[in-house]
């Protein structure tokens, strides 16, 4: 069995985020040798957030405060939550949600999530559907604006 403790594992940053969601990361599951469940354990400094608000299909995620305070959003508003806080995002609307860190200490959350594919998160602040089809060799994933959305036949047949 492999280990890895949640208050000791070091986090990684991508470069390339943008400021408000600039937080250090260490993804689980591969560490771990899982292959059903993800979980990625992310530190976010103050003011920063893990990822734009967002529901997905395909896939639950559940969120388990390690340690500060972060406030969550879901469709019911916000909240700060605390230290043991877990909270369930089933898939849809219903599980909305967006994590940021307005505390003054750094906080340490766990997300994990089913890891169907394919996947859908939809981003209602921005109009955005993103498609995660789990084939890295086909790209891995695409986003586009839901109001770009063409008919069915769009392309395949002439009316």
């Amino acid at each position: 069995m492999k280990v890895v403790n949640l208050f000791e594992v070091e986090v990684g940053r991508d470069d390339d985020d943008p400021l408000g969601y600039d937080t250090g990361y260490a993804r689980l599951a591969e560490r771990l040798g899982a292959t059903k469940l993800g979980a990625t354990l992310y530190e976010l400094p103050r003011g920063q957030s893990i990822c734009p608000y967002h529901y997905e299909y395909g896939n639950e995620e559940w969120l388990v405060v390690v340690s500060g305070r972060p406030t969550l959003r879901t469709p019911e508003g916000e909240r700060e939550l605390g230290p043991g806080a877990t909270v369930c995002f089933p898939e849809g609307p219903a599980g909305a949600h967006k994590v940021t860190n307005a505390g003054e200490e750094p906080a340490r959350v766990l997300m994990l999530s089913t890891k169907t594919s394919p996947d859908a998160a939809v981003y209602p602040d921005s109009n955005k559907i993103g498609i995660w089809t789990g084939n890295k060799a086909d790209d891995p994933y695409r986003l586009f604006r839901i109001d770009s959305a063409v008919d069915y036949w769009d392309g395949e047949a002439e009316r």
